[in-house]
C-alpha cells in the first residue's frame, strides 16, 4: 500500500473513539455561532489530550491512557433506522470526496526494481480521505457499542436568566430521547448515561460576578466533577486581528465530506435569516445531509450551512476567541475527560464485571477467571416475541453475552487492550455457540485489533480472525459495509508487519460489481502492496494499476482514471509490449480529451503514431483519424504538435560551409554545426580568446569583452544577440540553421511539406533568400532539415517558426485526404536565472536570442581557411618535424595584427626572426624531403666542444602569444602568404589533443565586430621513442640511459645548456663508437662537467658533445626554440632555478631514427630535454602514458607514511675509482668493501642484485647478521667485470629490520649511483 500519515495505531484509536454528545441551550448555541462555530465544532480541534491519564481495572491494577481523543458531535434524534448499506446519499459524498483529493505536488516516491526506474505518488489522500469519511459514517449497529453515546455535555449560557432551568429541561430532553424508544439514532452505550453540565459565560458581554456564582451552586447541586465554567469570546471580532489569530477548525470543518454532494436549492444562495419561513427551507436542505451522513449532526450541519453562506470565505472562524480562550477549551477537555469521562467508564467497568460473575456464579472477577466459565453455558435468555435475523439471533440488552461485549468495548476506548482481548475471545466463543454470526464476527474483528494493539505484543496478530470476519460479514451477513471496514483494518496491520502479499490479496477479494469506486481504490492499493514488497513485482503493480483505472472509469473517476494509466504506462513503455502501449496511449488520450487536457491527448496519440507498432493498417488508420480529430476540434491548440520539432535543439551557425582538404593541404577545423558542445572545452577557448585580445590591447581587455560564438545552441550564452557578418552578393555569408524533426506512423506514409520559413523583418526591404523543401517522412523515421538563410543588407533580423501542411498518403473512407495546415514557432526557452535571491526562490528563465541575429557590415574572412601542409598526425616522443601553413584572405577587406595562441606552446614554433643563430629555410616543402630539420656543420672533432653564449630572449616571446609577421604589417584582399612550421612530438607518450586559435583585426575601424578568430584543433598519436634518465656526481662524472621503445635510434649528439655547468668530454672507454640502440636495449654514456666562465646576465652557455660525424648547432632554430620552451613551460624560470638549486645544468640529446614507410626510407629528428638540479639526484625524462581525458578522475588517497630506516643502519660502499684489465686473456675482478653501522641492536641481511648481463657478482654475495649497537662491520664482495665500460655498483641491497620486531626486513640502499670505470690497458 501507499505510505500513509497516520501509523496503524493511530488510525485504528481514531477510527474507534468515547462518542460524547452535545446539548446546548438557546442562548449558549448563540454565543458560540459569534465564531461561526457550533458548540460541538468549537471543542473539535482540542479533543486530543495532550497529557496522559489513568484508570483502574477490576483488579485494581492502574492502567495509563494516552493520547486519547474523544468524539464530540451535536445531539440530532432520528426516526430513521440505520441501514446496513450505503445509501445513494452516501455514495455520492464518498464520489465527491476522491474526486476532489488528487495528488500532493512534490510527493513523488522513486523506486528502482530491475532495470525498471517507476515514479509515482508516494501517499495516496484520496484513499486516505475516502477512508477517514467512510469510517466516521458508519451507523451504529446493535451487535457492537463502539458508535454508541457514553456522555453528554449539558451547555447553558451565563447570561439565561434562570440556569438551573435550562440544565433541567436540557436533562429531560436528553432522558427522553434516550429511553423514549421513539428515536432510532443515537444510540447509547449504557442507560445511565453521563451528563456533564457546562455553563458558558461570554467574557465579553455578560458578568464575571454572576458566572462565578451560578458556577459555585451547581458545584453544589452537580458536585465539583460534574460541572465547568467555560468562558469564551474575551474579544469582539475584527479583521485585523483576525488575519493574525490561527485557525485550527478548517481542517475539520473544509473536508469535501462535510458538504453536500446535490446542488443547493436557490433559496440557500441568499442571506441567512432568522425568518420562520427561511429556518424551514434550511432545516429541509439539512435533512439531505442526515441521510447522507447519518452519523454527522444534522443541527451542526445546518448551522455550518448557514455559517458558510454569512461568511462569505473561508477561514472565518473563531473570531472572538484569543490565544487564552483556546488555552481554556483545551483545559475544559482535559478535565471533563480526566474527572468525568475516565471515572465513569472505570465505575461502568467495575460494575459489569460484577454483574457478569454474579450472574455467572463466579467467585473472582471476570479478568482472572479461566475461560471454562465463559466456555458454553444454556442459550440465551429470549422472549418469546424475539425477532430472528438472517444472520442469526437477536440478543435483548440485557444479554450476559451483551454485557461482555459491551464491557470489552469500554475496555477497548479505554486502551485496556489485554482486558479487551480477554472479553472479545469470551464473548467470541459464546456467539459461535449460539450461531450469532453477526456479533461473532463483530467479536474476531475486535479481538483481532486488540491482539495487535497490546503493548510489548504479547501475543502474535491473528490474521486468521480478521479473514473470518470477512468472510463471514460478506457471505453469511451480506453486509459489505462492515466487510469493507474489517479490509481496511487488517491490511493497515499486515502492512506494518511487512506483509504486503497477504494484504494485496485481502484488498483483491473485496473487489465486486456493486461498488466500482471502492473496487478502483482497493486495487489501486492492492498495486502499491505489489510495489512496496522486498522485492518489487512491477508487473502486477502495473496490471493493477490498469484495472484499478479501468473501474475508477466506470465510477466517474477520469482524473484518478488517468493517473492510473499513466503510473502503469511506465512499466510497459519502450519493453516491447506494443499492444499493451497502444491500448494505455490510446485510453490515456480519450481521458485527457475528456478532462480537456487537449496538450496531454495530442502527446498521448502522437505516441502512438511515432512508434512502431504492430497494429493493422486500419487500426493506425482509425488511430490518426482520432489524432486528426482531436486536433480540429482543439481549437485553443494554433500550432501542429506533428512532425516534433525540437525548438530548444536548433543550432544555429555564422560562417561559411566547412570546405574539405585538397591534396596535401590541410584545412583548419574551426567550427562546425555538428560539432558537440563541451563547457571545459568552451571555456578553455574563451581564456585563449581573452588571451588574445589582452596580448592587441597591451595586456588589458576591453570592457565590453564577449568571446566570438560561430555556433550557437541550447547551453551557449544567448543573452545577446549574435553578430553576423555581410559578405556580399559574390560571396553571400550563409547562415545555418539545424532543426531535427521526427514522425514516425507504422505500416502508412506521411507526407509534410514545408513551404517556407516564417521571417518578420526589421529593415525596410525584404532582402534574403528562402528555402523551400518537401519531406516525405515513413516509418520511424527522424530527419533533419538545414536551411540557408543569406541576408543581403545589414539590419536585425528574427525568425520566427516554420509554416507547413501536414497529410497522410493514405485516403480516409469518404476518399478525401486526411490534410492539416498549421505552423509550429521557434519558441526556445532560456537558461534559467539563478543569480539573485528572487531568481533562486522562483523559476525564470532568461531571453535566447539565437533566432535574432544583427547583420553587420562587412569584416575580413579567411573563407577558405587556413591550410596546414605536411602536418602529422602521428609522432615519436620528441620528435622534430617540420610543416608549412598557409593563410589566405580572399574577403574584400584587408587584414592585421595575425597572431596566435596554443594550448600546448611547446609543440611548435615558427623560428627566431630576430636570432642570427636561425637557418636559412626553403620556401617550398618539396626541397626539404629527408632533409635534416637542424642547422648541422661538419664536425672537427675539437679537444674542447664549442661554446656559444645565447639570450634567452632571442628565441622567447614576452608571453605564450606568437605574432605571426606579415609582409608590410597586412595581408590584402586575396593575398596569401605561406610560413614554416617546426612541431615537436610532446614527451608523453599517448593521444594528444592540440588546440590553435588564430586572431586578426580588420584594417577598417569603428565596426561592431573588432576582432575574428579561428579555431583549429589536431590529435597527435605520440609513439614511445627514448627514455633518458641523468645523475650528477661529485666525482666530477655524470651519466645517462637510454631506453628505445621501438625501432632503432642513433644517439647523435649530447649538449648542454646552463650558466654555471658545461660538458666538457664523454668519459666512456669506447666513446668513438656508433651508439645505436635497437628496441629495449639500454646504454650508459659518462660525461665530465666543468665550471664554465661567468657569462653575462641572462646569458646561457651551450656546449654541444657530437658522437656522429655532424655536428647540430644547439643554440640555432628549432633546437634552441623548444629548449627555452620546454624551460619556460616549468614552474620556474632557468633563471630563477640558477639562483636557488646546487646545479643548474640542462642536457639536450639529439637522436635519429630510420624508418621505411610506403617502400621510401625517412629520416626522423628528435631531441629529449632532460634538467640536473642538485648533485646525487636523478633526473628522468616522462615517459608515462598519457591518453585523451573526457572526465575528471578521483584523486588516490595519500599512501600511509612508511618508516624511515635510516635510522636504524647507515650503509657505505667502498671501491676504486677504475681499474685497467687487458680482457684478451682473462676476465677481470674487483674487490669491494660494504660498511655497516647500526644505532642499536639489528638483524641485517646482504645479497647481490639480481642477475645482470653487464656484470655478476661472484664468491660470497649473501650475508645474515645481527649488529649491536655502534657496531662497525666489512662485508667483502667481489664482481667480475666482462668488457671495458662504466658499471653501476649501487645494485647490491641490504635487508634491515629490528630484533624485537617480527616483520619481514625491508631494503636499505643509497639513492646516488656507484660508478665504477673498467679500461682496457
Amino acid at each position: 500500500m501507499a505510505q500513509c500519515v497516520q501509523s496503524v495505531q493511530e488510525l485504528v484509536q481514531d477510527s474507534f473513539t468515547p462518542m460524547v454528545a452535545v446539548l446546548c441551550s438557546e442562548t449558549a448555541e448563540r454565543m458560540s455561532r459569534k465564531n461561526r462555530l457550533s458548540f460541538a465544532e468549537l471543542l473539535r480541534p482540542f479533543c486530543r489530550l495532550t497529557s496522559e491519564g489513568h484508570i483502574r481495572d477490576p483488579n485494581n491494577v492502574l492502567q495509563s491512557v494516552k493520547g486519547l481523543r474523544i468524539s464530540v458531535n451535536g445531539l440530532c434524534p432520528s426516526l430513521k433506522p440505520p441501514s446496513s448499506t450505503l445509501t445513494p446519499a452516501q455514495r455520492q459524498v464518498l464520489h465527491h470526496i476522491v474526486l476532489s483529493s488528487q495528488p500532493q505536488e512534490g510527493a513523488v516516491s522513486s523506486i528502482s526494481a530491475g532495470d525498471y526506474q517507476l515514479s509515482f505518488s508516494g501517499t495516496t489522500p484520496w484513499f486516505e480521505a475516502y477512508r477517514e469519511a467512510f469510517l466516521q459514517t458508519m451507523p451504529s449497529s446493535e451487535h457492537e457499542f463502539l458508535n454508541h453515546y457514553l456522555a453528554c455535555l449539558l451547555v447553558v449560557s451565563s447570561s439565561e436568566t434562570v440556569p438551573f432551568e435550562q440544565f433541567l429541561k436540557l436533562s429531560q430532553e436528553q432522558h427522553q430521547i434516550q429511553h423514549s424508544g421513539e428515536y432510532s439514532s443515537p444510540k447509547w452505550f449504557i442507560p445511565n448515561t453521563l451528563k456533564y453540565y457546562v455553563l458558558l459565560h461570554d467574557v465579553s458581554q455578560g458578568d464575571d460576578h454572576r458566572a462565578e456564582t451560578v458556577f459555585e451552586d451547581m458545584k453544589q447541586k452537580y458536585g465539583s466533577q460534574g460541572c465547568y465554567l467555560l468562558k469564551i469570546n474575551s474579544r469582539s471580532e475584527g479583521p485585523s486581528d483576525q488575519d493574525q489569530m490561527p485557525d485550527p477548525w478548517s481542517q475539520y470543518l473544509h473536508k469535501s465530506y462535510l458538504h453536500s454532494p446535490v446542488s443547493a436549492p436557490p433559496p440557500i444562495s441568499v442571506f441567512f435569516a432568522n425568518s420562520t419561513k427561511e429556518h424551514k427551507r434550511l432545516t429541509r436542505f439539512c435533512l439531505v445531509y442526515v441521510c447522507a451522513l447519518p452519523q454527522l449532526s444534522a443541527c451542526d450541519t445546518s448551522r455550518r450551512a448557514s455559517d458558510s453562506i454569512t461568511s462569505g470565505a473561508p477561514g472565518g472562524h473563531g473570531a472572538c476567541l484569543t490565544l487564552n480562550d483556546h488555552d481554556r477549551i483545551r483545559q475544559f477537555i482535559q478535565e471533563f475527560t480526566f474527572r468525568g469521562l475516565l471515572p465513569h467508564v472505570e465505575k461502568n467497568i467495575r460494575q459489569l464485571n460484577d454483574q457478569l460473575v454474579s450472574r455467572k456464579g463466579l467467585s473472582r472477577s471476570l479478568f482472572t477467571a479461566t475461560k471454562k466459565w465463559f466456555g458454553g453455558g444454556k442459550a440465551p435468555e429470549k422472549s418469546v416475541a424475539e425477532p430472528k435475523s438472517t444472520t442469526g439471533l437477536l440478543y435483548p440488552p440485557e444479554a450476559p453475552e451483551l454485557q461482555i461485549r459491551k464491557m470489552a468495548d469500554l475496555c477497548f476506548l479505554v486502551q485496556h487492550y489485554e482486558l479487551a482481548y480477554s472479553c472479545y475471545h469470551t464473548a467470541k466463543k459464546d456467539f459461535l455457540s449460539d450461531q450469532a454470526m453477526l456479533y461473532a464476527a463483530g467479536a474476531l474483528e475486535m479481538a483481532a485489533v486488540s491482539a495487535f494493539l497490546q503493548p510489548g505484543a504479547p501475543r502474535p496478530y491473528p490474521a486468521h480472525y480478521m479473514d473470518t470476519a470477512i468472510q463471514t460479514y460478506k457471505d453469511t451477513c451480506r453486509n459489505m459495509v462492515l466487510a469493507e471496514r474489517c479490509t481496511l483494518l487488517s491490511v493497515d496491520i499486515l502492512k506494518s508487519q511487512g506483509k504486503y502479499a497477504e494484504a494485496a490479496t485481502l484488498l483483491i477479494k473485496m473487489t465486486s460489481e456493486d461498488s466500482d469506486l471502492r473496487s478502483a481504490l482497493l486495487l489501486e492499493q492492492a498495486a502499491h502492496c505489489f510495489v512496496n514488497m522486498k522485492t518489487p513485482m512491477v508487473r502486477k503493480f502495473a496490471f493493477h494499476m490498469i484495472l484499478a483505472g479501468h473501474r475508477f472509469s466506470k465510477a466517474g473517476q477520469r482524473r484518478h482514471a488517468l493517473r492510473c494509466y499513466c503510473q502503469a504506462m511506465q512499466v510497459y513503455q519502450d519493453r516491447g509490449w506494443s499492444l499493451a502501449e497502444d491500448h494505455i496511449n490510446f485510453t490515456i488520450g480519450r481521458q485527457s480529451f475528456t478532462l480537456q487536457q487537449t496538450e496531454k491527448a495530442v502527446d498521448a496519440f502522437k505516441v502512438i503514431l511515432e512508434k512502431e507498432s504492430q497494429q493493422t493498417a486500419t487500426q493506425q488508420g482509425a488511430f490518426l483519424r482520432e489524432y486528426l480529430y482531436v486536433f480540429k476540434v482543439s481549437e485553443g491548440l494554433s500550432e501542429l504538435p506533428l512532425p516534433c520539432i525540437d525548438s530548444s535543439a536548433t543550432r544555429v551557425y555564422f560562417g561559411p560551409e566547412r570546405r574539405p582538404a585538397e591534396g596535401e593541404k590541410q584545412a583548419a577545423t574551426h567550427v562546425s554545426l555538428d560539432q558537440e558542445y563541451d563547457q571545459d572545452t568552451a571555456t578553455m577557448w574563451c581564456q585563449l580568446e581573452l588571451q588574445l585580445v589582452c596580448a592587441a590591447n597591451k595586456g588589458a581587455a576591453p570592457s565590453a569583452f564577449q568571446p566570438a560564438q560561430y555556433c550557437l545552441h541550447s547551453q551557449t550564452d544567448n543573452l545577446r544577440r549574435p553578430l553576423a557578418v555581410l559578405q556580399g552578393q559574390s560571396n553571400p555569408h550563409t547562415r545555418m540553421c539545424s532543426l531535427t524533426a521526427g514522425c514516425a506512423l507504422q505500416k502508412q506514409t506521411m507526407n509534410i511539406r514545408v513551404p517556407k520559413w516564417c521571417v518578420t523583418r526589421i529593415w525596410p526591404y525584404n532582402r534574403f533568400t528562402r528555402t523551400h523543401l518537401h519531406r516525405v517522412l515513413s516509418s520511424c523515421s527522424v530527419r533533419q532539415a538545414r536551411m540557408k538563410l543569406v541576408p543581403l543588407r545589414t539590419g536585425q533580423l528574427s525568425v520566427v517558426g516554420l509554416g507547413y501542411s501536414l497529410s497522410a498518403a493514405a485516403e480516409s473512407e469518404e476518399g478525401e485526404t486526411l490534410l492539416v495546415r498549421g505552423r509550429q514557432e521557434l519558441k526556445i526557452q532560456g537558461l534559467r536565472l539563478n543569480q539573485t535571491k528572487e531568481e533562486k526562490m522562483s523559476v525564470r528563465h532568461g531571453r535566447d536570442e539565437r533566432l535574432n541575429p544583427i547583420v553587420t557590415a562587412p569584416m575580413p574572412s579567411w573563407r577558405y581557411g587556413v591550410f596546414f601542409l605536411h602536418f602529422p598526425s602521428a609522432l615519436l616522443c620528441g620528435e622534430i618535424r617540420k610543416a608549412y601553413i598557409e593563410f589566405c584572405n580572399m574577403s574584400s577587406v584587408g587584414l592585421r595584427g595575425l597572431r596566435v595562441v596554443s594550448t600546448h606552446p611547446t609543440f611548435f614554433t615558427f623560428g627566431s626572426s630576430s636570432s642570427p643563430h636561425t637557418p636559412d629555410t626553403p620556401v617550398t616543402p618539396h626541397s626539404a624531403q629527408n632533409c635534416s630539420a637542424y642547422k648541422t656543420v661538419v664536425a672537427s672533432e675539437p679537444q674542447q666542444p664549442p661554446h656559444v653564449l645565447v639570450a634567452a630572449q632571442d628565441f622567447l616571446q614576452p608571453s605564450s602569444i606568437i605574432s605571426i609577421p606579415i609582409e608590410g604589417g597586412i595581408l590584402k584582399p586575396g593575398a596569401s602568404m605561406q610560413l614554416p612550421l617546426w612541431l615537436r612530438g610532446p614527451d608523453k607518450e599517448g593521444v594528444h589533443e592540440i588546440n590553435f586559435l588564430f586572431y586578426y583585426e580588420s584594417t577598417e575601424k569603428g565596426g561592431k565586430i573588432s576582432h575574428r578568430v579561428l579555431r583549429h584543433t589536431v590529435f597527435i598519436c605520440s609513439s614511445r621513442s627514448l627514455s633518458v634518465q641523468a645523475s650528477a656526481l661529485l666525482r666530477d662524472s655524470g651519466v645517462f640511459q637510454s631506453e628505445a621503445g621501438v625501432k632503432e635510434f642513433h644517439i647523435v649528439q649530447v649538449s648542454s645548456c646552463g650558466q654555471r655547468w658545461c660538458l666538457q668530454s664523454c668519459i666512456n672507454p669506447s666513446y668513438h663508437k656508433e651508439w645505436c640502440l635497437s628496441s629495449r636495449e639500454r646504454a650508459k654514456l659518462c660525461f665530465r662537467a666543468v665550471q664554465c666562465r661567468a657569462p653575462p646576465a641572462e646569458k646561457y652557455t651551450f656546449a654541444d658533445l657530437n658522437l656522429a660525424s655532424e655536428r647540430v648547432v644547439s643554440s640555432a632554430t628549432p633546437c634552441g626554440d623548444f629548449f627555452f620552451r620546454c624551460c619556460e613551460a616549468q614552474t620556474q624560470s632557468p633563471a630563477e632555478q640558477a639562483q636557488t638549486l646546487e646545479l643548474d645544468l640542462h642536457l639536450i640529446v639529439l637522436w635519429k631514427a630510420f624508418v621505411v614507410e610506403d617502400n621510401k626510407q625517412l629520416i626522423l629528428e628528435g631531441q629529449l630535454h632532460v634538467a640536473l638540479q642538485n648533485v646525487g639526484q636523478k633526473s628522468t625524462e616522462p615517459q608515462n602514458m598519457m591518453l585523451l581525458k573526457f572526465r575528471s578522475e578521483p584523486t588516490p588517497p595519500p599512501a600511509a607514511p612508511k618508516l624511515d630506516l635510516s635510522d636504524l643502519l647507515r650503509t657505505n660502499l667502498s671501491y676504486p675509482e677504475s681499474h685497467n684489465h687487458t680482457f684478451s686473456s682473462i676476465l677481470t675482478r674487483a674487490f669491494l668493501g660494504l660498511y655497516l653501522w647500526s644505532q642499536r641492536r639489528v638483524f641485517c641481511c646482504s645479497e647481490g642484485a639480481d642477475p645482470c648481463t653487464l656484470f655478476s657478482w661472484v664468491g660470497k654475495s649473501q650475508y645474515r647478521l645481527v649488529l649491536s649497537p655502534e657496531e662497525v662491520l666489512c662485508l667483502p664482495l667481489r664482481a667480475c667485470f666482462y668488457s671495458a665500460g662504466v658499471y653501476d655498483l649501487s645494485s647490491c641491497r641490504v635487508l634491515v629490520r629490528p630484533i624485537q620486531s617480527d616483520a619481514p626486513p625491508e631494503s636499505v640502499h643509497s639513492h646516488c649511483p656507484a660508478l665504477i670505470i673498467i679500461n682496457n690497458a
